[in-house]
């Protein structure tokens, strides 16, 4: 069994609902008509309630989701990050944010990863941080934690690309975070596309695209996005997102034959059943 392709499942099939729940307005047709004034198509992100989200409530709620050892290392490492003296801070937070990236629970990684790196103003540190702010935002089925946690990836990925403006990972990683909830999503398309211009096999980049597409309803160009991803390599979530935006277009043989390709992909029966459920519904 290949937990990882399992977990990628677990979570894109969530995400769907991310998907249709959060379309982005400003996005719509954005890569026909180019850029445009950002007053003209972005959200107004102040204008969205925040969630007051903290180390404390994401670990918290994190905690939820962790077995009973799991949670004993996070509490006797907080423990000793407590205790720490100022010059031993960094490295329990360290520690701390690796335990929680092992425990596949982004948010609270984030949030020690972006107090590491306000003391240490690293690239790598900034970018960790974002990354995980990121990806917590994806995860996350709540509108206003997801503007939220975008808005602290976008401020890190802000500080990473001060230090090195031509990064890839830097900019892509704000691209999706204005995108997502910087309040400004056709300054963060265009960053994306120049991500692409300057590599077109970039995955983070083409994947964040053709999500994006599926988000404001362009599921002919999502597909082009994913179908060009599977190309470079076969893997199970752009495979699952092309089969979701086929069904979209009504494509549904296409969608079907996605489907299988990610039953193929995930080896886990109890996974593959899910998918089946998918096929089913198109075969009515």
């Amino acid at each position: 069994m290949n937990k990882k392709q399992i977990a990628v499942c677990a979570i894109v099939v969530a995400t769907m609902g991310y998907l249709y729940l959060q379309p982005v307005k400003g996005i719509v047709k954005s890569e026909q008509a180019g850029a445009r004034p950002a007053a003209a198509t972005a959200t107004d992100a102040s204008a969205k309630p925040q969630a007051q989200l903290t180390v404390a409530s994401v670990s918290a709620a994190a905690k939820q989701a962790l077995d009973a050892e799991q949670v004993k290392q996070i509490q006797d490492a907080e423990a000793q990050l407590n205790s720490a003296s100022l010059a031993a801070k960094p490295s329990a937070q360290r520690a701390l944010a690796a335990l929680w990236d092992a425990a596949v629970q982004p948010a609270p990684a984030a949030f020690y990863y972006q107090e590491i790196a306000r003391q240490t103003n690293t690239f790598e540190d900034w970018v960790n941080a974002g990354n995980r702010f990121n990806e917590a935002a994806k995860r996350s089925q709540d509108p206003n934690e997801q503007v939220a946690l975008s808005a602290q990836a976008t401020e890190a990925f802000q500080n990473a690309t001060k230090l090195k403006p031509e990064d890839l990972e830097a900019k892509t990683g704000l691209g999706v975070a204005m995108v997502n909830g910087g309040g400004m999503p056709m300054q963060g398309i265009t960053l994306l596309l120049e991500v692409v211009k300057a590599d077109p096999k970039n995955h983070s980049a083409l994947l964040n695209l053709g999500m994006f597409a599926m988000k404001s309803g362009q599921y002919d160009k999502a597909v082009g996005r994913f179908k060009t991803m599977i190309a470079i390599k076969e893997e199970l979530e752009p495979y699952f997102y092309l089969a979701e935006s086929y069904k979209q277009l009504g494509q549904k043989q296409e969608a079907i034959a996605a489907y299988e390709k990610c039953k193929q992909l995930i080896g886990d029966a109890a996974e593959a059943s899910r998918i089946d459920e998918f096929i089913k519904e198109l075969k009515k």
